[in-house]
């Protein structure tokens, strides 16, 4: 595909220019070119409206519920993998959500937990997220996603959004019976771009995802969006933004 430089520096003069493009630019001379960038989910997806929807359902209990569900729902993963008792990512948030609403001794009822999952399922893009992509797609730069969500939910959350096409593979951890951060599911983006390590970028929403994937070796931009801070485990991200437009600009300058 043809660059288009005068788009792609067009939204690049638009966008807020953070920190990032100063350290890619210092970095850019002494590292490789990006060729690949692979994505965890909700950097892309904005689970936002599956915790208003619990606000709704449970007045006054929706954000208590909501970070209980959260919590529960990855600590049922790591269990599970470290214990040999794999259940997809469906499964276990749906574990969580029930132990969460008993935990708060709310009443989920079946229509009502079954409204929360399938929020799941039509979840749409952070709004800076589709001229993102778009921009790196015209700079030649091939896109994943690499998400512990099974392939079902990933289909239904690209389809709801409007990214069909975007992605140039869609991994998922499921297919290895595992979850990020077994260092096996990072190596699923070298595998399917058959690129090397250090030609990759891996893009993660949470703190313990950016440390599993600066473990793993990958060069590594947290779209911090909640502003938590660093995961204490001894290892930072190499640059933090609050989008994917700061993204887009910190790819800019560390591909010259």
């Amino acid at each position: 595909m043809t660059i288009d430089r005068r788009s792609f520096l067009g939204f690049l003069a638009a966008a807020t220019v953070s920190g990032a493009t100063e350290l890619a630019t210092t970095h850019a001379a002494i590292q490789p070119r990006i060729r690949g960038i692979a994505f965890d989910a909700f950097p892309v997806f904005d689970p936002r409206p599956i915790f208003a929807l619990a606000e709704q359902l449970f007045p006054g209990k929706g954000a208590e519920l909501s970070n209980a569900w959260r919590v529960r729902q990855f600590e049922y993963q790591w269990l599970r993998a470290l214990s040999n008792q794999y259940a997809d990512f469906w499964r276990a948030t749906e574990d969580a959500l029930v132990f969460a609403a008993k935990s708060l001794k709310l009443d989920l009822t079946p229509e009502k937990r079954n409204q929360l999952m399938e929020a799941y399922l039509g979840l749409k893009a952070w709004p800076d997220v589709l001229p993102a992509l778009k921009s790196l797609k015209e700079a030649n730069i091939r896109l994943a996603i690499l998400s512990n969500f099974t392939p079902h939910m990933l289909a239904a959350a690209i389809k709801s959004a409007g990214l069909e096409g975007i992605f140039d593979h869609v991994l998922s951890t499921d297919r290895l019976k595992t979850y990020k951060p077994d260092p096996r599911a990072y190596q699923m983006a070298i595998d399917a771009f058959k690129l090397k390590r250090e030609e990759i970028l891996f893009v993660p929403f949470a703190g313990w995802d950016a440390a599993g994937a600066k473990w793993f070796g990958y060069r590594t931009f947290w779209v911090n969006r909640l502003n938590a801070p660093v995961e204490e485990l001894g290892m930072a991200p190499d640059v933090t933004g609050g989008n994917l437009t700061e993204l887009v600009s910190y790819v800019s300058a560390a591909t010259g």
